[in-house]
């Protein structure tokens, strides 16, 4: 299909008119395409398209929001339509209820604040994470009250899996060997993983991914809190909450070898805090693995990060090279 997006419109708003396309930032993943749909009437709505024909992440997608929005835990956008088995699959949204988080952050007043959004960031993910599971796995479907329906299978697979699909998207392979250093250790580490408890992770935290609710801050003492929403659930399954909050407090506070202030990092961890009363059970013996499992979203995308930075990409490349070693050594 020459153009996915402008071969999905008619299905998926087939009584509205569409004025503009908008674009809504880079992405890193080549397989889905997302735009900003603006309508004669004024409206505005996104559309998400699998490009390569697989309506499996659209089907996941749409079944996850539809499932945290029936249950009250995160504000999540409003699902408008979808169809995982279209000639170009999609997911239609209605825009997220509030500010984007990435927005709210930059233009922040002060350190204070950005630490609040973090702290809110880490309630929602804890809320999220309440809900357990018989067993983890892959969402394959499901959606409004009928649960999730899932592939099960061990957590160390399920994570192998992500792993992979890292690798598939990947958009430079200058270090593929770091997979299989990596996927190395994960097999290494399978009877302390498989203990994990079954929760659904988002699996995907960053702060594009995120919006600040602008109504519904609590009273008391949690008033100058933001209640933090979620989109783009299309990497999310059922695993182990340590391995979501250790890869949010990644996305969301550290830059490509160096990471952040401690106290945005432990803002983050404060929050979660805050909401459950401690980080998920088994966190400090399973942290160092899923450490080590963050160090690909450095690795496979290697060219992506170097447009960013001013430094040649050899020297990049030793440098995370040197913090693969570094952090594996450390499990």
């Amino acid at each position: 299909m020459d153009d996915p997006v402008a071969a999905a419109l008619p299905d998926a708003f087939p009584d509205r008119t569409v004025d503009e396309l908008v674009g809504v930032g880079p992405s890193w993943n080549g397989s889905n395409e997302t735009v900003g749909v603006d309508f004669a009437d004024g409206g505005r709505a996104y559309l998400k398209v699998a490009i390569e024909g697989d309506g499996g992440r659209i089907a996941r997608e749409r079944a996850v929001l539809e499932h945290v929005s029936s249950r009250g835990t995160v504000p999540v956008p409003p699902v408008l339509a979808a169809d995982q088995n279209a000639s170009v699959p999609y997911l239609a949204t209605a825009p997220a209820p509030g500010t984007g988080l990435l927005d709210a952050y930059e233009t922040a007043d002060t350190d204070r604040v950005r630490e609040s959004l973090l702290r809110g960031v880490g309630r929602a993910l804890a809320a999220l994470h309440e809900e357990r599971f018989g067993e983890h796995g892959e969402v394959i479907g499901g959606g409004t009250g009928a649960g999730l329906d899932l592939d099960p299978d061990s957590w160390t697979d399920v994570l192998l899996a992500t792993i992979e699909r890292t690798r598939e998207i990947g958009t430079t392979d200058r270090l593929a060997t770091h997979f299989d250093a990596v996927i190395d250790c994960v097999e290494s580490n399978r009877e302390r993983l498989d203990d994990a408890p079954p929760a659904l992770l988002h699996g995907d935290v960053a702060k594009p991914n995120a919006f600040v609710v602008d109504e519904g801050r609590k009273a008391g003492p949690e008033r100058d809190l933001p209640r933090i929403g979620l989109l783009d659930w299309e990497l999310a399954h059922v695993g182990d909450p340590a391995r979501d909050l250790v890869r949010a407090r990644d996305q969301l506070c550290n830059d490509f070898d160096s990471e952040g202030p401690p106290r945005f990092g432990e803002a983050v961890y404060d929050g979660y805090r805050e909401r459950s009363g401690g980080l998920p059970d088994g966190f400090t013996e399973r942290e160092p693995v899923y450490r080590v499992v963050r160090v690909l979203g450095r690795s496979g995308f290697l060219d992506q990060w170097a447009t960013y930075l001013d430094t040649p990409i050899g020297e990049l490349e030793e440098r995370i090279d040197a913090e693969l070693e570094e952090r594996i050594a450390a499990v």
